[in-house]
């Protein structure tokens, strides 16, 4: 039996018009098996596959099933026709009752199919099912970035694509209507008592309306933060997926944007692309000089204006502390609150450490965090709407 991951090489190494081809003769064997597929739906489905990774049988699956299948007694057909045309065998003569699971959004799921050829099995010849597959690596969430093997590291950065974020917010001059409030709507109560005339009129209440507060996310990329920055920038990406009035600046010895980049949909390709716009990654730093870039093109022209800003930098500074303790003077006064991210605080984050740029800044810093490993992260997606 062909495996999925043989399967998926094959698919994206075939060149684009025979993809295409393919998709195409994919509803032609669903119109053969009997489902009624139009040429209005083959194209729907073709420019669904073209809009996320034509290289991933799931995608291709989850955009045939959404296009192709119009009701829901077709799925089993779908499924045996979609096995039997893309991965290459036949489901068993007694198939389980179809069952569907959703995948959560941002989760990446795999096809599971058995190992080995049909019979070679002793009762568990089980039909095909989507859905994520387990893994086997163990997961510690107080294990440090540092100390962790790549396979870890692919592992935690998946959990991390799922960790639901709140941006901080704050109170705007409009008023909206809450039960709880504490403020009368007398011009709502004037006008019920107008319309009544001899009802007594409800006493409508009102309180302060809230809005999302801009996020700037300025991280440190030097050779210093090597072990750390990969991580951070994922769990940037993963702000920037949650709220779009979030910006991602990275720095070394140079100031760099890359919030277009973090843009995609696909996460590796996000990765990549800020990787390919970041020219100093794993060099020196230059905190000062790269802050002092970024009050001087950005933060005077309105982005950091009421905005929480968080820098992740271990502090190892190669510039002038008195340039970083300016940049940080000016900053401060520009934005609403600084948020250090510093994975050398570990779990002590009343404790700063002792680096002669956390000397230079700690005065104009509002909040200081940790982001040595997942756990601390998480804690700070938890309070970040509080803290911000």
């Amino acid at each position: 039996m062909p495996d999925v991951g043989r399967a998926s090489e094959a698919v994206a190494s075939t060149p684009p018009m025979e993809f295409v081809a393919r998709l195409v003769g994919f509803g032609h064997a669903l119109r053969d098996a009997g489902l009624p597929v139009g040429s209005d739906d083959v194209v729907t489905f073709c420019s669904a596959v073209s809009e996320l990774t034509p290289s991933d049988l799931e995608d291709v699956y989850w955009s045939g099933r959404t296009t192709l299948v119009h009701r829901r007694d077709h799925l089993p057909l779908y499924d045996e026709v979609f096995r039997q045309y893309f991965l290459g065998h036949r489901a068993p003569a007694d198939p389980e009752p179809y069952e569907s699971e959703p995948i959560a959004q941002g989760q990446s799921g795999t096809l599971n199919v058995p190992d080995s050829e049909p019979g070679t099995q002793t009762g568990d010849d089980r039909p095909m099912v989507l859905g994520r597959q387990a893994s086997g690596v163990e997961i510690q969430r107080d294990k440090r970035f540092a100390e962790c093997t790549p396979t870890e590291l692919a592992a935690l950065r998946r959990i991390m694509a799922q960790v639901r974020l709140e941006p901080p917010r704050r109170r705007t001059r409009r008023r909206r209507t809450d039960p709880s409030g504490a403020r009368l709507d007398i011009r709502r109560i004037a006008r019920d008592a107008m319309r009544l005339s001899h009802a007594a009129p409800v006493l409508h209440r009102v309180t302060r309306a809230e809005r999302a507060r801009p996020l700037v996310l300025i991280l440190d990329i030097s050779g210093s933060m090597a072990d750390y920055s990969r991580n951070l920038l994922q769990f940037a990406y993963s702000m920037r997926r949650a709220a779009q009035k979030v910006e991602v600046f990275c720095f070394g010895t140079r100031l760099t944007r890359i919030t277009p980049a973090l843009d995609r949909r696909n996460p590796d390709d996000a990765m990549k692309l800020a990787a390919a716009r970041v020219l100093d990654w794993d060099g020196g730093t230059r905190i000062g000089a790269s802050l002092d870039s970024f009050i001087r093109r950005w933060g005077r022209k309105g982005l950091s204006r009421g905005a929480t800003v968080v820098i992740c930098s271990d502090g190892l500074d190669r510039g002038e502390p008195a340039a970083l303790a300016s940049a940080m003077e000016r900053l401060s006064r520009l934005c609403h609150r600084i948020i250090w991210m510093n994975p050398l605080v570990g779990d002590h984050s009343d404790t700063p450490p002792s680096t002669l740029g956390m000397m230079a800044a700690g005065p104009f810093i509002d909040t200081l965090e940790s982001g040595h490993d997942l756990a601390s992260l998480e804690q700070f997606a938890a309070k970040l709407a509080h803290v911000g």
